[in-house]
């Protein structure tokens, strides 16, 4: 099905696109529907027919084309907040729709591509703003010492998987040991196949019931808790180092990080994380020591973390927890600019691969033509747990302490992990909170401009946007709920194939951007 309205599949962008060269791009080009759904087919006929269809790309273009898009009803009211008087008034009546949509903001891109997409973008400026300076951080950020590194789980029992060969990602063999061997379960121990990065088999046990299921899902539920240990021991050891006690670090140095999880596909969180070591002065005063002897401290002082977990009921054990022995630093920089494009690591390439983890959860593992059989034992294994657990807790005496696994059932569909997927140091970079601050402002300037007939003044934007300053006016609202998601079935297909189509065309500019370079 073709639909030809004005649907703006450049979602995030204020302005047509004059760019040529991309095929079925801009205000009047169809968006082909493959694979709709009748039901939905025929809601956008409907839109058609009722006279509705220019309301609702209206409306999809404000919520850049959310796929679950928040309705409200209500009005609010805007207040100067030094002189209480009424500078205007808004209405949910006076949208296109007689209802106020408002993206639903999700950073998870199996939910909705369209805002997880902008949710990337700012981790994206969030970690680059970190690595070469700029919105509000000095650019002579770029001269201290940067690490990158990756923490992973313990084996729990060996899985399936790809392996390297030759220099490549995957042609090798998984598992060449000897085939007579099987484990007491009598399976083999071996695999000889050579799995591709999709194979579906990917992450799962060789062996079943050799599988340490139980450990795992609790070393999950407790990886936030290993890495603020880690957090505390890269400090310790900083401060260590330079001869001074913890709490006096910060006299001489400063330990800044900015990370990020990702899912492999044995169903189990790693981090990567960013650490710059800076000066006493914050972002951009000199570091004390080099990427090198960064790199020694951190990688010594990451091994030595543990957490002991505390049992389940009375017939588990505490578990000792730590790091996998896969353990990746990686120096980036070593106290000295290296903005060198041919170079194995630059400051863009890791902002954009620690933006694209940030959007993604365990339902980027799985489908539903692919649903991973050990995912689904490990969700079963929440549930089991969180269930032994409240069978303890009522056993329990009353002023006894309450089992920590009693919600786990709830992180179920996350397999136990219940952490942030991308978080920072204080003082690493700008704030995402500061960005989306500095989007509602600009979407306020322009609104302005619009409605007084005058150009924008861009003057110091970018100051102006990101200034930390009191807002001078106050919005009085009152709102109600209405619903979330759009209310017919071909409207959501419609967002979602707008999202892909400005998706798509980004990704031709970039590739037109690097192709030129």
């Amino acid at each position: 099905m073709s639909v030809d309205p004005s649907v703006r599949s450049d979602a995030h962008s204020d302005a047509p696109s004059a760019v040529s060269g991309f095929p079925g791009y801009g205000e009047g080009a169809p968006l082909e529907l493959s694979d709709i759904h009748p039901l939905a087919e025929r809601s956008l006929v409907d839109r058609l027919r009722d006279g509705t269809f220019d309301a609702f790309a209206e409306t999809a273009a404000a919520v850049h084309n959310c796929a679950r898009p928040v309705r409200l009803v209500g009005s609010s009211t805007t207040v100067d907040a030094t002189t209480g008087e009424i500078l205007g008034g808004f209405s949910s009546a006076q949208t296109p729709m007689g209802v106020l949509y408002r993206a639903c903001g999700n950073r998870r891109a199996d939910v909705c591509p369209s805002c997880s997409r902008v949710y990337a973008r700012d981790v994206f400026a969030m970690i680059r703003s970190g690595i070469a300076g700029g919105k509000t951080i000095p650019e002579s950020v770029a001269d201290n010492p940067l690490l990158f590194i990756t923490f992973t789980p313990p084996s729990f029992g060996p899985v399936h998987g790809p392996r390297p060969k030759n220099g490549q990602r995957t042609g090798g063999r998984c598992r060449p040991r000897d085939k007579a061997r099987v484990c007491e379960h009598g399976r083999k121990t071996s695999c000889m196949a050579i799995h591709g990065e999709d194979d579906p088999r990917n992450g799962s046990p060789l062996c079943p019931d050799c599988y340490d299921w139980e450990s795992a899902v609790i070393w999950q539920w407790w990886a936030p808790e290993l890495w603020r240990r880690t957090t505390i021991a890269l400090r310790r050891a900083l401060a260590r180092e330079l001869g001074v006690p913890e709490k006096r670090l910060k006299v001489v140095a400063s330990l800044q990080y900015a990370k990020v999880g990702e899912y492999q596909a044995r169903g189990l969180i790693h981090f990567h994380a960013l650490v710059r070591v800076d000066g006493p002065d914050g972002p951009g005063s000199p570091a004390p020591l080099d990427g090198t002897q960064v790199a020694e401290i951190l990688t010594n002082a990451a091994r030595s973390v543990s957490f002991t977990s505390p049992p389940v009921d009375d017939e588990d054990q505490a578990r000792t927890l730590g790091w996998g022995r896969q353990l990746d630093v990686r120096v980036v920089r070593d106290g000295h600019r290296t903005d060198d494009p041919v170079g194995l690591i630059t400051p863009g390439q890791v902002a954009g691969y620690l933006a694209k983890y940030a959007t993604k959860d365990a339902n980027s593992l799985r489908s539903p033509h692919d649903p991973r059989p050990h995912l689904i034992r490990m969700g079963q294994v929440c549930r089991d747990l969180a269930a032994r657990a409240q069978v303890a807790d009522a056993d329990r005496t009353a002023d006894a302490e309450r089992s920590p696994y009693l919600l786990m059932a709830k992180w179920a569909h996350m397999l136990g992990f219940r952490g942030h997927f991308a978080t920072k140091s204080r003082r690493y970079s700008i704030t995402l909170g500061a960005l989306r601050r500095a989007r509602r402002r600009f979407q306020t300037m322009a609104a302005e401009s619009r409605r007084a007939g005058e150009p924008l003044d861009t003057t110091d934007l970018a100051a102006r946007l990101l200034a930390d300053e009191e807002e001078t006016t106050l919005v009085i609202g009152s709102w109600t709920y209405q619903g979330t998601g759009w209310t017919r079935p071909g409207d959501e297909a419609l967002a979602l194939a707008a999202a892909a189509r400005a998706r798509e065309h980004d990704q031709w500019k970039a590739d037109q951007k690097h192709h030129n370079a």
